[in-house]
């Protein structure tokens, strides 16, 4: 078994998701990936992630936000940590960010996209250091 840190990345982007995981690969951690929610919490049941990295704006707007809130719902998820990558200010023109917050948004880093690749690296070991 391995001992390099398993994420999931959980996008709708095909080429983010397999950017992203070349680029997580290359820092020696274990990707595995998920295109919805559904999808992400299945694996994320299946193969308990150290991390997860979490997209907003999939089969609905809000779907990010939704599985966010079911992560800690969930008795063997419960402690998987997740970041937050998503482009949704831009992409709805809002003038507010999201903010981490122990009920509505249980998340430890809400990052926007584009993520610059040192910055995620960062986060995700940070992320992972805390836990």
């Amino acid at each position: 078994m391995s001992d390099k840190k398993l994420i999931l990345v959980v996008d709708d982007d095909i080429d983010f998701v397999e950017s992203t995981k070349m680029m997580l690969e290359a820092h020696g951690f274990e990707v595995a990936c998920a295109y919805d929610g559904a999808e992400g919490l299945k694996k994320a049941k299946q193969n308990k992630p150290d991390l997860l990295l979490l997209d907003v704006m999939m089969a609905s707007d809000t779907e990010g936000f939704e599985v966010a809130r079911q992560i800690p719902a969930t008795p063997e998820l419960k402690d998987v940590p997740v970041i937050m990558m998503t482009g949704i200010r831009r992409e709805k023109n809002l003038n507010y960010g999201f903010e981490p917050d122990d009920s509505w948004l249980p998340v430890k880093e809400v990052l926007e996209k584009p993520v610059p690749p040192a910055r995620l690296i960062a986060a995700v070991k940070s992320a992972l250091t805390k836990n």
